[in-house]
């Protein structure tokens, strides 16, 4: 189940060891290795170097390891691959280096690190995966605790009619990324689970992070009773009472997978209320081992951190008491309480004059530490949670970390090169320090100009090269050319908008008023055009129907050719349109956005976003560094005054300021005040709003003061 296993030359064996480890994924020297073993090969696997190396010619490998261009680059690789892995200078550790014999568990529902393992759907999943891959940079004492979902999320397609289809496709373990940790063919067999009144047994599955380990759980084995096998099929997948198994699988579960694979974590972190009832399982086995549940709760609720996302009470998972009774009967007991007790600890007003069982109001009883996801987040999670605590909003105790971008796997290659040249080959190592990116005076306007106009020209090119497939697989047709972005001009002024279709985001609130839009769009010397990606989720009707109707509005002659979806968007589709777009759109109804991570990822490519104030951008945007779409996100209005009152900004925006600004061009072709805005939104979001800030805050503000906590008792 490793790659390592592969026969490959024994000079570059180790492509093996690299190929296992996601670490490759950031580094792009690492990724040029396998793309220059075989281009055609790398794009046909969709940039996975297990598969590659699985299909790749015998004889093709044999002329690598005798290529002494290759060995070379190998060697440099591989020296970094290793200097990497066991380094002892990272920033952790030198800064608290009497910690750093503990670990921290971090508990995630769905882990973004690369298309070739496709167990995300969003933003809480490409968080969860920065934050790791950030973890391994720093140097932290990190693990991951989640599941490896065997069907993951979704394959988007849009149908003839314009319809979201969903469809399925069973991971390949022989050609991802995983080793088997645990399972039958194992010494210590599958993992047992004695959850629920039923014994769920479960594979457990290593992916590596440079020195970080994700362990994941698998319920799909032939021991387990059919609707167990299907609790990890997919990402978000069943009914209320499968996704209460769900959790406890992966909270309780989790703790114990973990103690099972030998680790101990000091410290545990839940990212989201999916995990809360890990809080649970760690005070049972104080309580187990001598402890009262009162003092093993003290040491539980000092040693977790909570990370809230979800800024609406509906959002938040809770479950009914009689749910609740039936899969935890026997299990207060364990903890050394009674019934009234346990189901006090999650109890939380269901907004319609009862009560349920919340795992947000769960987690917070069990954690002293706890955060919102940004600035604004932070303030109306106190807001929503007063009655919890009965404490005016400024005492309620939750603090925000803003989140923050990885910003090695979301920048494009072709500018860490122009960086290497102007910032210097370390500004990594720096790149959340401001004062680096004051150097980015010196960058020439015409080369950051020219490189942006490389990367669009090469989303133009990815979007031409799948709709010429797609239609080569007889799977298309003359609308779906039109609609998947074939006709772009890349001359245009682009606008991307790329995220989940939920309708709170509001995706087709720029078409409210079409007549004034296709004025904007289709005007003969500065034209405008919009790309559009994302999935709505496969129960979710309003946001399916908002797919289709943007499909209709693009599919439309008398505005086709301005107006794109990519289907299928995941992290590689990502990629291309953080880079090759030239603005960034985002408008959400506020204050729902807890955060968004895409404008920043946007931002870190010199791609200005043009944003509600809501989530991140509420405390980022500076007046220079993008567009604001006026409004106080706190001000009380109905959804069609707010919708009213944002299109008439966006629209007047475009028409005055950015369109105008975009277009305007010295004798040498370069907008150069554009430029500026260019190179100001990356000066004041890549340090700011970058994964390094976000996990040393975490570190500084939580996960060393929880250590010390741990210390003490």
């Amino acid at each position: 189940m490793t790659n390592s296993n592969l026969s490959l030359p024994a000079r570059i064996a180790r492509l093996g060891e690299l190929a296992d480890n996601l670490w490759w994924s950031w580094h792009p020297e690492a990724t040029s290795l396998f793309q220059n073993l075989d281009k055609t090969l790398w794009e046909i696997t969709h940039h996975n170097p297990v598969k590659l190396l699985s299909e790749i010619p015998a004889a093709r490998l044999e002329a690598a390891a005798a290529d002494p261009a290759f060995r070379r680059r190998f060697d440099g690789v591989m020296m970094e691959f290793d200097r990497s892995i066991k380094a002892s200078d990272t920033w952790f550790r030198q800064k608290y280096p009497q910690h750093k014999n503990h670990t921290i568990a971090y508990f995630s529902a769905e882990f973004g690190v690369h298309s070739s393992l496709p167990i995300y759907s969003g933003g809480l999943g490409i968080l969860a995966g920065d934050h790791c891959k950030e973890a391994n940079d720093i140097g932290l004492p990190l693990v991951g605790a989640g599941f490896i979902y065997p069907q993951g999320y979704f394959k988007q397609r849009i149908s003839a009619a314009g319809r979201q289809e969903a469809s399925y496709e069973r991971l390949d373990y022989r050609t991802a990324p995983l080793e088997a940790v645990m399972s039958r063919d194992h010494e210590q067999g599958l993992l047992k689970l004695n959850l629920c009144g039923r014994v769920i047994q479960a594979m457990v599955w290593r992916v590596r992070l440079g020195s970080v380990v994700l362990y994941l759980m698998d319920t799909d084995v032939e021991e387990n009773e059919p609707w167990d096998r299907e609790l990890s099929a997919r990402l978000y997948g069943g009914d209320r009472a499968t996704r209460l198994v769900q959790e406890i699988v992966l909270g309780i579960g989790g703790v114990r997978m973990l103690n099972a694979v030998g680790i101990q974590p000091t410290v545990f972190h839940a990212n989201e209320g999916h995990a809360a009832f890990l809080m649970l399982e760690r005070i049972r086995q104080m309580v187990e081992q001598g402890m009262s549940f009162d003092e093993a709760a003290e040491v539980v609720r000092a040693t977790t951190i909570f990370t809230t996302h979800t800024p609406v009470p509906a959002g938040h998972d809770a479950f009914q008491f009689n749910q609740i009774e039936q899969s935890f009967a026997g299990y207060w007991e364990q903890l050394g309480i009674d019934r009234e007790r346990f189901l006090s600890l999650g109890t939380y007003a269901d907004g319609q004059g009862g009560n349920n069982f919340n795992m947000t109001a769960l987690a917070l009883r069990l954690s002293n530490h706890h955060n919102g996801v940004s600035e604004l987040n932070g303030k109306i999670s106190r807001q929503m949670w007063m009655p919890l605590y009965n404490l005016p909003e400024e005492e309620v105790p939750i603090t925000h970390v803003t989140n923050g971008i990885h910003t090695p796997t979301w920048i494009a290659p072709e500018l860490d090169r122009l960086f290497d040249k102007f910032l210097g080959r370390d500004w990594l190592d720096h790149h959340d320090d401001p004062k680096l990116w004051e150097r980015l005076a010196e960058v020439p306007d015409e080369e950051m100009w020219n490189l942006h106009q490389r990367l669009k020209h090469k989303l133009h090119g990815f979007i031409r090269e799948r709709a010429r497939e797609k239609w080569i697989a007889d799977d298309s047709n003359p609308t779906h050319i039109l609609t998947s972005g074939s006709l772009l001009n890349p001359e245009a002024l682009t606008i991307g908008f790329a995220r989940r279709f939920a309708t709170y985001k509001r995706a087709v609130l720029i078409f409210r008023d079409i007549e004034r839009l296709k004025r904007i769009l289709q005007h003969p010397w500065r034209p405008v055009q919009l790309i559009f990606a994302g999935k709505a989720h496969p129960d979710d009707a309003p946001g399916k129907n908002m797919i289709h109707e943007l499909y209709t509005i693009a599919s439309d002659h008398g505005i086709g050719g301005h107006i794109a979806f990519i289907e299928d968007y995941d992290i590689h589709v990502a990629k291309h349109m953080y880079r090759g777009v030239d603005v960034w759109l985002n408008n959400p109804r506020p204050p729902l956005e807890a955060s968004g991570t895409s404008g920043m990822k946007a931002a870190a490519n010199g791609v200005p976003s043009l944003s509600v104030l809501d989530g991140w951008w509420y405390e980022g945007y500076k007046g220079t560094n993008g567009w604001a779409i006026d409004g106080d996100p706190l001000k009380p209005m109905s959804e069609d005054e707010r919708d009213a009152a944002d299109i008439e900004s966006l629209y007047g925006l475009l028409e005055s300021e950015i369109v105008p600004l975009f277009f305007d061009r010295d004798s040498d072709g370069v907008p150069r005040r554009w430029v500026q805005v260019m190179k100001e939104t990356i000066r004041t979001v890549a340090p700011a709003y970058s994964a390094r800030r976000m996990v040393k805050e975490y570190a500084e503000k939580m996960y060393v003061p929880a250590m010390r906590a741990a210390e003490k008792r």
